[in-house]
């Protein structure tokens, strides 16, 4: 059974409005300076860069999860105008089941999304946590990873988001 189905109405309505929150707050941000729009998607996040078909860059998260969402806008936000023209940005991804090589180089290019995705996450007063994303491989030190994004989230705080 789905996690909306055994939910009261009542909150199940609230978070829902938070996403449509979300990504109402997203399109009036970047839509028109960006050309950019928030999408909840039904399986994988994925950037996609507008084309023929679609007039608009799309960001694309993951089953309307919204701690998806704040994931990909900061990975958005660390892409830059150049990665924005890519699909996914044109970043390497292994998916799960990645080994313990794989899994160091996922973390290392993950650490800056999730630190701004920390920021973004307590702004929204929504609980962070972060994301190893490797179910089916080889366990790294979770608390490592962490320890890593907590140090950028300080380092972005004393320095500034912008690049």
């Amino acid at each position: 059974m789905c996690i909306r189905c055994i939910l009261p109405r009542r909150i199940n309505q609230t978070f829902m409005q938070q996403i449509a929150d979300l990504i109402s707050i997203f399109e009036r941000t970047f839509y028109h300076s960006h050309n950019t729009r928030l999408v909840k998607g039904e399986h994988e996040p994925i950037y996609i860069p507008a084309d023929v078909k679609t007039p608009y860059h799309q960001v694309v998260f993951a089953h309307g999860f919204y701690a998806s969402a704040l994931h990909e806008i900061a990975h958005w936000l660390v892409a830059g105008d150049k990665r924005r023209l890519l699909e996914d940005y044109g970043y390497w991804y292994c998916p799960d089941g990645r080994d313990k090589a794989q899994q160091a180089e996922f973390e290392a290019v993950e650490v800056k999304p999730q630190a701004i995705e920390w920021a973004l996450s307590v702004a929204a007063g929504f609980e962070f946590n972060v994301s190893v994303d490797n179910l089916n491989g080889e366990q790294t030190c979770r608390f490592d990873f962490q320890a890593r994004v907590h140090k950028q989230l300080l380092q972005l705080l004393k320095i500034g988001f912008n690049p």
